[in-house]
């Protein structure tokens, strides 16, 4: 009874601001133009040749990982995988590139985030496959495509034996303060404003000691704040300017125990832009709301439009970050989608 009254509340809401809508209104989630045939499963068990695990030794696990690995090679009669360990300043691209280098036709991230972020944005366009044993905190990407975070072995196990699927991955080029550019991929959502806030915010130690809930920690105390202006243009199109809280920008859309964007697909050719613009702690309510309950109608504070690519302003500078990692403040940043541009393999 309790949940149908919210759902109700959600809805209503929604009848009555439908007409705030319009921003783009071509590309409103009622009106989403995706494709209908999602990129098939290819590959067999049995095809992989050289394996390479690159692990950030600071995260716990990763000699449970090695183990793992080992064994699942050596029962599918392959050599000793080469292992190589990520470094405080090289997350992971170095070992990446080592790995391919070496012939390796599968790289196994054993990490964070950031870790298989990293491994990502060297194997996108090639050849090689991504394997995942999440040992990090938000394990955001092993979650949108249900890699197992409590059994390493079983993720060992599909990271080498799977099958490959081809996924999307993002681009993100970032316009600094400082008038420098820099570019990184992402796989899950990346965002600027209030998201990007809390993840600069977070407390490591808490972190380190409760997990994601550090997150829910410093949301609490970036709820209130002013809502900043930004303009943006999606595929090209004419500028649009609106006042936001967030922009996020998701290739799939499960995050820790909520599924912030349920159409988001990692394999549809598009990324889904999702602003949210509440003013006050209640606006952020009604998103939490519509987000838990899976609630369908529209609200004013949470648009969502899909694209293949967008360009967006601030007017004043404002914090990004990429897949939970915490990347600076800009004065504008420039997305855009690559289709089918990793190889994964999953159980």
């Amino acid at each position: 009874m309790q949940r149908n009254r919210l759902i109700a509340l959600v809805t209503a809401g929604a009848a009555g601001v439908a007409s705030t809508l319009s921003w783009l209104s071509v590309r409103r989630l009622v009106d989403r133009n995706r494709p209908q045939v999602l990129a098939p499963k290819v590959g067999i068990t049995t095809s992989a040749r050289r394996i390479a695990l690159v692990l950030n030794p600071t995260k716990s696990g990763t000699e449970q990982a090695v183990s793992a690995v080992e064994h699942v090679c050596a029962e599918a009669g392959l050599a000793a995988p080469l292992v190589f360990e990520s470094e405080p300043d090289d997350p992971g691209q170095g070992a990446a590139r080592r790995a391919l280098e070496a012939g390796c036709d599968v790289v196994i991230a054993a990490g964070g985030d950031g870790t298989v972020r990293a491994v990502a944005e060297v194997l996108r366009g090639s050849q090689a496959s991504l394997g995942l044993i999440p040992l990090g905190t938000g394990n955001l990407l092993a979650r949108n495509v249900e890699v197992p975070l409590d059994d390493i072995a079983t993720a060992a196990f599909g990271a080498i034996r799977g099958p490959v699927r081809t996924i999307d991955t993002g681009s993100i080029r970032l316009e600094h303060v400082d008038g420098s550019e820099s570019e990184h991929a992402f796989l899950v959502i990346a965002g600027v404003g209030t998201d990007a806030d809390i993840m600069d915010d977070t407390n490591e130690e808490l972190k380190a000691k409760v997990g994601w809930l550090a997150y829910s920690e410093a949301g609490f105390r970036h709820l209130p704040g002013k809502r900043k202006k930004i303009s943006v243009a999606l595929d090209g199109g004419s500028e649009q300017t609106r006042s936001v809280r967030s922009v996020l920008f998701a290739n799939c859309g499960k995050l820790q125990g909520l599924d912030l964007v349920p159409e988001a697909r990692i394999d549809d050719g598009v990324l889904d832009m999702v602003v949210l613009s509440p003013r006050s702690a209640a606006g952020w309510g009604w998103i939490f709301l519509k987000t838990a309950f899976k609630a369908r109608g529209a609200i004013p504070v949470m648009g969502f439009y899909p694209t293949a690519s967008l360009s967006l302003r601030c007017h004043e500078p404002m914090n990004t970050q990429i897949d939970g990692d915490a990347t600076g403040l800009v004065n504008g940043l420039h997305v855009e989608v690559k289709p089918a541009s990793l190889k994964i393999r999953l159980a």
